[in-house]
């Protein structure tokens, strides 16, 4: 016995060896940097605490299954295989993945290989190790069945939230926790709104871009119809316009009516979250909670009021994973459910172009998933399919819709062939001259910026794409070819275009914009609040941002993307497989962004997987034994 508990330390002190060197690496400390012992003393007390606690003599299991008190002594509770495999591999893709950004950093100064090689392998296995951990840690809480029962459905107690203990005070927050319980969906809504207020009327009549100008144009006649940015929201854009102007005869106040239409939609889609969980007996306390993010987190209420196309449709991923998630446990399919379930469906598929795609990449395991109900929900997923064709097809051709050129569906090929030929590799004539066809390559390398496509888009329009159009299959071979040819080009041109969606320490200014881009179309940015204390303020709330720890992850894309595949294996863990459904939206989502981004890093395109951030957590980590009773 002791003998195992010294090979024990011993291997938690060679662990906590090789994490500290990957941390020391990381975060770009020298070897004798004093925070390094200190690093190798925290990792190692972690290490050790996650051993006792997965493999000591506890009462509940790490899947959750209740042993009997009296039978503690009895029981010493081993680790789930099950378990162990989702920790290794998640780890094993995230640092491969985070060290295909970082990895140059920690060898930059080496010139052997074989040295190089030692340093990427100790990094790498101190990395795996240390995410392992912490994996395993974090899922003996969310895996936890009955302590998660107490926390998020025990019965309630308004007294039990209320930690000041002035009489006068305490009873004040009781009634409000009180009526919060009772008007849940309507109180959501309101305090979403009036959070918010002030960014509206500091922005009013909203903040347009140059992207929202395009739209505005079409709005009123002056330029053709474009599906560039998605024709039905230039159309919802210009209805409410329409409807305001008609009142007011105002074109400032009538732009005004579709940002509080949007602000609506948005605080309609939380509030509607709010009341699915709150169906399931959630913690009125915990719905709060959840409730602050989206009031409180700044970006919400600048996205909010901002004319993009992708605010809705975030909103439409939120009701959608909802209503899934509502009728995953209904015996009896109501109509409401229903209905938002189609009309949110019809908003993914129309809202965004790659919302179509993600919608037929989820259709087979949509398809699959509601075998057992097919007689509902087949007609539901056929009305979508149908509807989005018919919008897509015959309706914008009757209205003369011009559909984006075919350079912004290959982004990412086009990038990686770029990037090819900047570094100079050796392509055969045939090759070139079909490149040179499309392009001028005299200032291809000035012009080529590896985590912005936009540069080498513009210069295929400036040049021949109809070439390229009608040569498809010629640029296909050669992209393959290439691929196969220069691989290490490609994944480096890859990594670079799309690090900022799964890298989780990339940094990217999120809502600064504001105001209106200058334009003479008639409207222009009339703020109704004001002054310098309004201005810092909106200041301050937007770079707290980058400058906070922990509060920070809240603006990363890369952190969003990992929380929502440590939902998934937390389901995959409990064994919750029928769970994995509400998840499909948003991954198949996020594989278009992945497979069609022209940045690296912007936040509007995955805002939708920010906006469910607390959907994926909570969604995984419900009880089940809730759905049993209800049933």
């Amino acid at each position: 016995m002791n003998n195992r508990l010294n090979l024990t330390l011993l291997l938690h002190l060679f662990q906590s060896f090789l994490t500290t060197w990957a941390l020391m690496k990381a975060s770009r400390m020298e070897p004798g940097n004093i925070l390094t012992f200190v690093f190798f003393l925290l990792v190692f007390f972690f290490y050790r605490h996650v051993s006792r606690r997965l493999d000591g003599r506890n009462l509940l299991a790490l899947r959750g299954e209740l042993i009997e008190s009296s039978a503690m002594d009895s029981f010493i509770l081993h680790t789930d295989p099950v378990t162990n495999r989702v920790a290794i591999i998640t780890s094993i893709i995230f640092t491969l993945l985070y060290m295909l950004v970082d990895y140059n950093y920690y060898i930059e100064l080496l010139t052997s290989g074989l040295y190089r090689f030692i340093i990427l392998a100790v990094v790498f296995v101190g990395f795996v190790t240390l995410f392992y951990y912490l994996l395993k840690f974090l899922f003996s809480y969310t895996c936890n069945k009955m302590n998660l029962y107490k926390f998020l459905l025990a019965n309630y107690n308004p007294s039990s939230y209320i930690l000041i203990e002035h009489p006068r005070i305490s009873a004040c927050l009781s009634r409000i926790i009180r009526f919060y319980k009772n008007h849940t969906a309507l109180s959501t809504f309101g305090i979403c709104l009036l959070c918010w207020l002030p960014y509206y009327l500091y922005q009013y009549p909203g903040i347009m871009t140059p992207d929202s100008i395009n739209q505005f144009t079409q709005v009123l006649g002056i330029a053709p119809y474009s599906n560039h940015h998605p024709w039905i929201h230039t159309m919802l854009f210009g209805l409410f316009y329409h409807i305001g102007y008609a009142l007011t005869g105002n074109m400032v106040t009538a732009v005004s009516f579709y940002t509080f239409f949007q602000m609506c939609l948005l605080a309609g889609s939380i509030s509607y979250f709010i009341s699915t969980l709150r169906i399931r007996r959630i913690r009125p306390f915990v719905l709060l909670l959840i409730t602050a993010f989206y009031a409180l987190i700044p970006y919400h209420a600048v996205f909010s009021v901002t004319i993009w196309k992708d605010i809705p449709f975030a909103a439409a991923v939120l009701f959608f994973s909802c209503t899934i998630l509502r009728l995953i446990y209904m015996e009896r399919i109501r109509l409401p459910e229903i209905a938002l379930f189609i009309i949110s469906g019809i908003m993914i598929c129309l809202f965004r172009s790659n919302g179509w795609y993600a919608f037929l990449l989820a259709l087979p395991f949509l398809l699959f998933a509601y075998r057992k109900k097919a007689k509902i929900f087949y007609p539901a997923l056929l009305v979508i399919l149908c509807t989005a064709v018919i919008v897509k097809y015959p309706v914008m051709k009757a209205f003369r819709v011009e559909q984006p050129d075919f350079i912004e569906s290959v982004c990412i090929p086009m990038q990686q062939i770029t990037a090819v030929i900047c570094n100079d590799r050796e392509l055969t004539d045939q090759q070139l001259a079909l490149v040179e066809n499309v392009v001028d390559l005299t200032y291809i390398k000035d012009l080529y910026n590896p985590t912005f496509a936009d540069n080498i888009k513009e210069l295929v329009r400036a040049g021949n794409q109809d070439y390229l159009t009608a040569h498809k299959k010629e640029f296909l071979r050669l992209w393959i070819e290439l691929g196969l040819r220069y691989p290490g080009d490609y994944l480096t041109a890859y990594v670079k275009q799309t690090y900022g969606y799964w890298y989780p320490d990339s940094f990217y200014l999120v809502a600064e914009a504001e105001g209106v881009s200058a334009t003479k179309y008639g409207v222009s940015h009339t703020p109704l609040i004001g002054g310098p204390l309004v201005i810092k303020g909106k200041e301050i709330a937007i770079k707290l941002g980058s400058m906070v720890p922990i509060y920070g992850t809240l603006w990363s894309m890369g952190v969003a993307c990992w929380i929502m595949l440590f939902s998934i294996g937390t389901a995959i863990i409990r064994r919750e497989n029928h769970k994995l459904i509400c998840y499909l939206p948003s991954i198949a989502l996020l594989i278009t962004v992945l497979i069609a981004t022209p940045v690296a890093t912007e936040f509007r395109y995955v805002y939708f997987m920010v906006l469910c951030l607390p959907f994926y957590l909570i969604t995984a980590m419900l009880p089940e034994i809730l759905y049993q009773k209800q049933r």
